[in-house]
């Protein structure tokens, strides 16, 4: 095996490269199967063919991550999509909360009741806000903390 950030040869069981220090497959610098010199945006190893290790960047979607929190984020559609179920399910509650109290206010005439529909959608319109800049900006991150850069 060979270090993706040095390019140096070492035991496939070693935790850390010998040379460099850093982590097997960290680093666009070299092909793991060969050592050759690699892109950091190659998918393939051009000398031996072999689908290089891109263990740093999410395979989930910018794209559909932005949409998504745009057009549903108030019900955590994005952060389901990306696979962070506690969020998202506390998203979901908070904005079916606001949107149920706001009817019981609207339906009663109530403005206690749209006071506490106003602070659910409030939080849940600014967590969206918050994370519709976070996926614009290409810094969200998937469930195991990978950022979610491929448009």
């Amino acid at each position: 095996m060979f270090c993706r950030n040095c390019g140096k040869e070492f035991d496939e069981k070693a935790a850390l490269c010998p040379n460099c220090g850093v982590r097997p497959q960290k680093g666009t610098k070299f092909c793991s199967n060969c050592g050759a010199p690699t892109k950091p945006e190659a998918e393939f190893c051009v000398k031996c063919g072999v689908k290089l290790a891109t263990d740093n960047v999410s395979s989930k979607s910018r794209l559909a991550t932005t949409l998504l929190a745009l057009f549903l984020g108030y019900v955590g559609a994005h952060r389901f999509y990306l696979g962070k179920i506690v969020t998202a399910i506390l998203m979901l509650v908070l904005g079916v909360l606001g949107i149920a109290t706001f009817v019981l206010g609207a339906a009663g005439r109530t403005t206690t009741w749209i006071g506490i529909a106003g602070v659910f959608l409030t939080c849940v319109i600014i967590w969206v806000l918050i994370d519709f800049i976070f996926a614009v900006a290409g810094i969200m991150k998937d469930k195991e903390g990978k950022p979610i850069k491929n448009w």
